[in-house]
């Protein structure tokens, strides 16, 4: 999966923050529904509201000023610390608000304990309901990470064994002709494979076009002077991290669409762009001509888990046909 946000991200974004304010106004009209004896709800209303904003802004306030050392944590103690914080926010909201008020009407010391007392109770019971919902959010996250990770694995592994097959085919009929063109096609096979079984789910942009020259050399042998590739990349490769084995699946893609089924000659270029914010890719190809106006659906399967990855990465992919050219164009965003 892409880069999946920390608790503390999640918890200082702005849904969270507009969440916290319509909760605090939601608590605030409860209590002035209250069934308790006061002259004026709409006046409680406003002081439970303010005094509940106070309170869970401050919070917040705090939880971004220390968000070097609550970032470490994990989402359990990072909840638990959070509800910390809210309970010295209250109190000292709670301790000032008496303050103010008992000028005017002088109360004893009791009266404002309790009133502190009820503010704290009345926050601890809150905050361990934003707690316990904070917690299964995460967790409920967690679990569609996991199930799309898992889901993206199983696309890769369909891919896989399509261009083992093809590969091995070209080394047999290699093998006995051009021996060391075989060898060199194996050892490419072994890079591109120990790619793809690596834990790392992403590569600077430089070993990726590294990998994809491989694959190009394989499928060079098979294709030869059929197969006319042009690349056209900047000085200065940007430095972006993209999917691993991200290009191959655009490459392949272009040479089932137009090397394969044309009789000829047929041009493959790859573009290396970099965009503000990003860098493109984009890989295009000849079309025959009984191919220009209806494309194959073989290799869907490749361009849909690439799409996948890149997606969760804050890419996206897009394909189209036009002109007698087929191009696919990958998007990735700079760190």
């Amino acid at each position: 999966m892409s880069h999946p946000h920390r608790p503390i991200d999640i918890l200082l974004s702005p849904a969270t923050l507009i969440g916290v304010v319509l909760a605090g106004e939601a608590l605030a009209a409860l209590l002035a529904l209250s069934p308790a004896p006061v002259d004026d709800r709409l006046v409680l209303f406003g002081l439970a509201s303010l005094g509940i904003q106070w309170a869970t802004l401050g919070t917040l306030a705090l939880v971004h000023l220390l968000r070097p050392l609550l970032g470490r944590l994990k989402p359990q103690p990072l909840a638990w610390a959070c509800l910390g914080l809210l309970l010295v926010t209250t109190l000292l909201m709670a301790a000032a608000s008496w303050k103010l008020m008992s000028f005017r009407h002088a109360p004893g010391d009791h009266e404002g304990t309790l009133f502190v007392l009820r503010a704290l109770a009345l926050a601890l019971v809150a905050g361990l309901l934003v707690l316990l919902a904070f917690q299964n959010h995460w967790r409920v996250r967690q679990l569609a990470l996991r199930a799309k990770q898992a889901e993206l694995d199983a696309l890769q592994a369909r891919i896989h064994p399509h261009f083992l097959f093809n590969t091995l085919n070209t080394g047999a009929a290699l093998v006995h002709q051009q021996p060391q063109k075989a060898e060199q096609l194996l050892l490419d096979l072994a890079d591109l494979f120990r790619a793809a079984l690596t834990d790392s789910r992403q590569v600077p942009l430089h070993e990726e076009v590294e990998l994809a020259r491989r694959y190009i050399d394989i499928e060079q042998l098979r294709f030869g002077a059929r197969m006319q590739v042009e690349w056209t990349l900047p000085d200065t490769l940007p430095a972006v991290a993209v999917p691993i084995l991200s290009i191959q699946p655009l490459v392949e893609n272009a040479i089932h669409h137009g090397v394969e089924p044309s009789p000829g000659p047929c041009r493959l270029q790859i573009a290396i762009q970099p965009e503000a914010g990003g860098v493109r890719i984009t890989v295009s190809n000849d079309l025959p001509a009984p191919m220009a106006s209806s494309i194959h659906r073989g290799h869907s399967v490749g361009l849909q888990a690439l799409r996948a990855r890149v997606q969760m990465m804050g890419g996206d992919v897009h394909t189209q046909a036009a002109d007698g050219r087929y191009q696919a164009s990958l998007r990735m965003p700079a760190a």
